[in-house]
């Protein structure tokens, strides 16, 4: 297995949005940065530790920024898909 797991799954097992289709839309429109870069690739690679930021899709304005803390295996309940990442900072921006 190559390292890391592919951006599109892993917001999907973090229940980002209902389907892992909806998560890869939400990253072509080039609305995620990892460790601050801009990216458009859904199969973009995550590892542990990363740091993950995008304009919340469910609270306009609101910024999200999540450190991966582990991979995922499965889309699971909330209170495991909570598991996958830790809330560095959520905002709201002052446009």
């Amino acid at each position: 297995m190559m390292d890391g797991q592919r951006l599109d799954l892993w917001l999907y097992y973090t229940r980002l949005a209902k389907t892992r289709g909806l998560c890869a839309a939400f990253i072509r429109k080039g609305r995620v940065r990892i460790n601050g870069q801009r990216t458009h690739k859904t199969h973009a690679r995550l590892r542990p530790g990363d740091i993950v930021s995008f304009a919340s899709p469910h609270r306009q304005g609101e910024v999200c920024i999540w450190r991966v803390m582990q991979l995922g295996e499965r889309r699971g309940p909330a209170r495991e898909a909570a598991l996958l990442y830790e809330r560095i900072e959520e905002k709201t921006a002052n446009f």
